[in-house]
């Protein structure tokens, strides 16, 4: 009975996110994932996403991010490990050994930021022009 009334409550919290009000945990979320480390983390651990996620060491990702800081990317992988994302596994090795793997639920995002970053680099161009244009405009 217990897990009936859990189930019920979550079922009552998520009819109740409304990423549009300011208190709602939804904006956090949306907030987080929104941030272009995320994105850009989420893509390089979900690899080409047909054979599921790879797993990363820090290192590689840190090349891979470039501009990245070591704080930034540290704070970014605590956050997305904190909210089930990804999970970081520590190898006793010498030096320790520390990988990155998404989760399923990171992986089910994966396929969205795949897609933004898609669209980003495919439309960059267009962008750039209606910038330039929009310049030429304004001044």
């Amino acid at each position: 009975m217990a897990t009936t009334a859990a189930a019920g409550k979550r079922a009552q919290a998520k009819a109740e996110y409304d990423a549009f009000l300011a208190a709602c945990p939804s904006r956090q979320l949306l907030d987080r994932i929104s941030n272009k480390w995320v994105v850009l983390i989420l893509c390089a651990l979900g690899g080409d996403g047909s054979h599921g996620p790879t797993a990363m060491r820090y290192s590689e990702l840190s090349r891979l991010l470039a501009g990245v800081s070591q704080k930034m990317l540290t704070q970014t992988l605590r956050a997305l490990e904190r909210d089930g994302l990804l999970t970081r596994t520590v190898t006793p090795t010498v030096p320790v050994t520390v990988t990155y793997r998404l989760t399923d639920l990171g992986f089910s995002l994966h396929h969205l930021t795949r897609g933004l970053r898609g669209w980003a680099q495919d439309h960059m161009g267009d962008v750039l022009a209606h910038r330039a244009n929009n310049d030429a405009t304004t001044v």
